[in-house]
């Protein structure tokens, strides 16, 4: 535009001819005649330059149907551009990301639908509001491939964020999240922004009415934020946690994907550790001088201080059968034999179960995620064997037992009487202990008499107190000590005796 008024003034006012002004200008005289001929000053407007990608040429069909392909998958499933450079890397491509990205976006502009209204952008003050949101995710554990529910807590102004797996999005899971993302932060935002989740919220109402769980009630009660509920299909109200969502797919979930991980526990403190490190590495959005660790140094000071983590379990009452088990989501836990018949309180944590019985004794079990899977403890069956010794012999839950105990009850149940025997064995357990009942047990199979009374027998010198020396102080010192000689007892005896 400033050459086309530069070209008008020469001309127009300066008199200058067409020739010597484009001359002047360095353009092409038919441009400069061409531009004076219209009537209105308007911007010139010039054809597209097609872009020629050279090195990518090789491999732009197969970046098509890659791009293609992932049209057709979920979004949680769709491969980012950062991964699928890499991919091209591996198949020998060398040149740069930037132009795999602008065919990328290039192709997905061709392909997209017009798009919807516009967002206003949010901004928050620091200390102000986190922002929670789940997401579905698939990762191997164990050697399986399973389903995973991860947790974002996000907070709104420094962008600090965790990640945290779980098998299921329960209240139990709810309640953990929370209490990890605050131990994280070291500090609890006034405000948390939600959708309309069940673990949450009871019922919809009206514009912002809620009917709001009791259980998430007392969790903000106990940590002191205010709630809030975002509105039917308004995800943007909390577009700062999800477009975490898709960011951590491209990013720390996708290399945790490319990972096998033994244990839950095991990727959850992977998770953090990845987490904090980026935090690190990435500009905040607001000040890209700075980087994400060095906004949530300053949130810190703003944050509530972080209480102790709330006891997050949800309670159900539950019958023990008289198998001595209790049913919780498809699977059965054996419970202390005693319980029989009785109903039981049963508190679901995240990991394990509490079971509490009517005299206030509990026991505590670990979870199992799977289905239809019977979870024994030999041990809670001991008492009943005391009264029925001849179910041992086929007993489910003793199958279970540790290799030296399982050892004693086949070379005992050869003899006639040897369940009974066996029996009276496993009742030291909640006498003497496991550690000292497996000791005595092997030292009984190592010297090749495998009897009760041999092993209560090595029991009772295993617990024998031992006497300890007692020192006494005393004023009276020995200048000559004394000294064992038995000659000395004659000096005493007189000389008749002597004599006889």
């Amino acid at each position: 535009m400033g050459t086309l008024s530069k070209l008008r003034r020469l001309v127009l006012r300066d008199k200058v001819s067409i020739r010597q002004a484009s001359r002047q200008l360095g353009i092409s005289r038919n441009t400069a005649t061409r531009w004076l001929q219209e009537a209105e000053v308007t911007v010139p407007r010039y054809p597209k330059r097609q872009p020629t990608f050279g090195v990518l040429d090789p491999f732009k069909d197969q970046l098509s149907n890659w791009l293609k392909a992932d049209s057709y998958r979920n979004k949680r499933e769709r491969r980012g551009v950062k991964a699928l450079y890499e991919a091209l890397q591996a198949m020998g491509y060398s040149g740069s990301s930037t132009t795999v990205y602008r065919f990328a976006k290039d192709w997905r502009e061709e392909q997209s639908q017009p798009r919807g209204a516009g967002f206003v952008p949010m901004h928050f003050e620091l200390g102000e509001a986190f922002q929670f949101d789940w997401s579905c995710e698939y990762l191997v554990i164990g050697g399986l491939r399973r389903r995973l529910d991860v947790a974002h807590i996000k907070l709104a102004a420094s962008r600090a964020y965790l990640l945290v797996a779980y098998f299921t999005q329960t209240h139990e899971m709810l309640f953990d999240s929370h209490a990890r993302g605050f131990a994280v932060f070291e500090g609890v935002a006034k405000r948390g922004i939600y959708d309309n989740m069940r673990t949450a919220v009871d019922k919809v109402g009206h514009g912002k009415e809620r009917i709001v769980n009791a259980r998430f009630e007392a969790m903000t009660g106990h940590y002191l934020f205010e709630h809030e509920f975002c509105n039917r299909a308004a995800g943007w109200e909390k577009g700062i946690v999800e477009k975490n969502v898709q960011d951590r797919r491209r990013g720390v979930l996708r290399e945790a994907a490319e990972r096998h991980w033994a244990s839950l526990a095991e990727l959850n403190d992977w998770l953090q550790i990845a987490c904090k490190t980026s935090w690190s590495e990435l500009a905040h959005p607001q000040w890209p001088e700075l980087t994400i660790a060095d906004v949530w140094q300053d949130e810190v000071a703003r944050l509530m201080p972080c209480p102790r983590p709330f006891d997050g379990y949800v309670e159900q009452p539950v019958r023990v059968s008289s198998t001595s088990l209790i049913t919780y989501q498809r699977n059965r836990y054996s419970v202390p034999c005693e319980w029989v018949n009785q109903m039981v309180s049963l508190r679901v944590y995240p990991e394990t179960l509490l079971v509490v019985a009517q005299d206030g004794s509990l026991v505590r079990l670990t979870r199992s995620f799977e289905r239809d899977q019977t979870i024994y403890d030999w041990q809670h069956y001991i008492e009943l064997i005391q009264r029925k010794p001849g179910a041992l012999r086929n007993g489910a839950p003793f199958k279970e037992m540790p290799a030296p105990l399982q050892e004693l009850q086949r070379q005992l149940l050869k003899h006639t009487g040897g369940d009974r025997v066996m029996a009276q064995v496993l009742g030291a357990v909640n006498l003497h202990g496991l550690e000292a009942v497996m000791v005595a047990t092997e030292l009984a199979l190592q010297a090749g008499r495998v009897s009760a009374e041999h092993i209560l027998n090595v029991l009772g010198r295993l617990k024998e107190p031992t006497l300890e020396r007692l020192q006494i102080e005393t004023p009276l010192h020995l200048n000559t000590p004394a000294q064992a000689n038995l000659e000395r007892y004659d000096a005493l005896r007189n000389e008749q005796e002597v004599g006889s």
